[in-house]
């Protein structure tokens, strides 16, 4: 069985087209990374690179809420927010798709032989 993950990419590629013109002040995540094709990709390094994505985006929330609170003039509150949201939203996501792979386990664990 071999998993499709094209569309999912190419809408994860749109949306970072469309939050990198928003970036302001010097502020760049470096998380931000272009994905390969997935032809025959393992599926574990797939979502070990996903829940890396995660991370980053926890980490550079964490980081901008640091700075802000620290008095950096460079990092606006707005920033920071948003920064938190993506964090919360990819966090969200990745837990429903864990939901769903725990779901599909249990049903093709419950299947006769």
């Amino acid at each position: 069985m071999q998993i499709n993950a094209n569309p999912l990419l190419q809408e994860m590629q749109s949306l970072r087209g469309e939050i990198t013109p928003s970036l302001t002040n010097g502020i760049r995540p470096n998380m931000l990374q272009q994905v390969n094709n997935t032809q025959g990709a393992d599926f574990g390094q797939l979502l070990s690179q996903a829940v890396g994505s995660v991370n980053g985006l926890q980490q550079n929330s964490a980081s901008l809420a640091t700075r802000l609170d620290m008095g950096d003039t460079r990092v606006s509150l707005s920033d920071t927010v948003i920064a938190r949201e993506k964090a919360g939203v990819a966090f969200e996501a990745t837990v429903q798709v864990r939901n769903k792979l725990v779901e599909a386990y249990k049903e093709i664990m419950s299947m006769p032989v």
